[in-house]
């Protein structure tokens, strides 16, 4: 696999600066059920990384002294860790909101049989890949027979509440472009999801989040392969929107890897960026002092270009 770390090194990507810590990222690992072409941490069911339960507790600690209001887990697959319900479980007790970023398929598979209603028991927000709504173009991108998997799980969380008026119990779904392009008008595209997936499926959910492909790891990978790594780049600047760095979600986000590590986003922890508000190779989180953060900067590259262009992405979608 290419390394797209050093093209991405070159950057005249404006200074950017925190603000006050509000939520917590946390890569459990990098084991999943899956091994999507536009995955941007390589995660596969061969993996074998996994957070342990020492690290899990330091940054409820963490989430404690920080005043935190939510936990975002994200995988690979977050849900295959052995101490996924246990953290959950422990983040709801102290009053954090938490977000599974789900592959909807995980759902589907016979040991997780009881999982999508312990997510409901325990008030979970569900943020769910579904990079299009078109059969052939999920399975395309995510493998065969993943479409099906993920309507069976939708209608099932349907079922248990998600994504009805009134309910409390929220789910999102997640787009990502098929190729090298910037994500459709977030507000189009969902209404034709929601249009789509109530008229075939009977499936009803809240917002959808459109989301632009990094050019890192395996997706970055692909686009040095084929000759269009330089061009996707060019694009993503062209398309600059000085706007969107307001509503940046490195602002107030710590991204955390399997190993208890600290980086200003998930994409920088990816490249290996160290913290921006330290000058350590790496920072783990034993060592974070809270205090230096507010108003440190923030590490920068060119793949940061991918947040900032045309309405913008982050993991809670568009940006304007």
């Amino acid at each position: 696999m290419h390394d797209t770390k050093p093209l991405l090194a070159d950057s005249d990507f404006p200074a950017i600066f925190r603000k006050s810590l509000q939520i917590l990222q946390i890569n459990l690992g990098y084991r999943c059920n899956l091994s999507c072409v536009h995955c941007h941490v390589n995660a596969g069911p061969k993996r074998t990384e996994m957070m342990s339960r020492e690290t899990i507790d330091e940054i409820l600690a963490l989430a404690d002294a920080a005043n935190i209001h939510s936990l975002d887990l994200t995988g690979g697959a977050p849900e295959m860790h052995p101490d996924f319900r246990y953290l959950v479980r422990a983040a709801r007790d102290r009053g954090i909101a938490v977000i599974d970023r789900c592959n909807l398929t995980i759902l589907e598979e016979p040991e997780y049989a009881d999982l999508a209603a312990f997510l409901a028991a325990q008030q979970v927000k569900i943020v769910a890949s579904l990079p299009c709504y078109l059969e052939e173009n999920v399975d395309k991108q995510r493998g065969k027979g993943v479409f099906k998997d993920s309507l069976a799980a939708l209608q099932r969380l349907n079922r248990l509440g998600y994504g009805q008026p009134d309910s409390g119990l929220e789910l999102n779904l997640v787009f990502n472009p098929q190729d090298a392009v910037l994500p459709p008008d977030q507000h189009n595209l969902e209404r034709a999801y929601k249009q789509h997936l109530q008229q075939h499926y009977g499936i009803v959910f809240n917002r959808l989040f459109a989301i632009a492909n990094m050019p890192i790891q395996r997706f970055g990978s692909t686009l040095v392969s084929l000759g269009r790594f330089e061009a996707y780049l060019t694009l993503l600047k062209d398309s600059y929107r000085a706007d969107n760095l307001e509503n940046l979600m490195c602002l107030n986000t710590l991204s955390i890897d399997w190993q208890g590590y600290v980086y200003d986003c998930d994409f920088n922890q990816m490249l290996g960026l160290p913290l921006g508000a330290t000058a350590k190779p790496q920072t783990h989180i034993s060592e974070l002092r809270l205090e230096p953060l507010q108003g440190a900067p923030i590490a920068t590259a060119a793949h940061c270009y991918g947040c900032t262009a045309g309405q913008g992405s982050s993991c809670g979608g568009a940006l304007g």
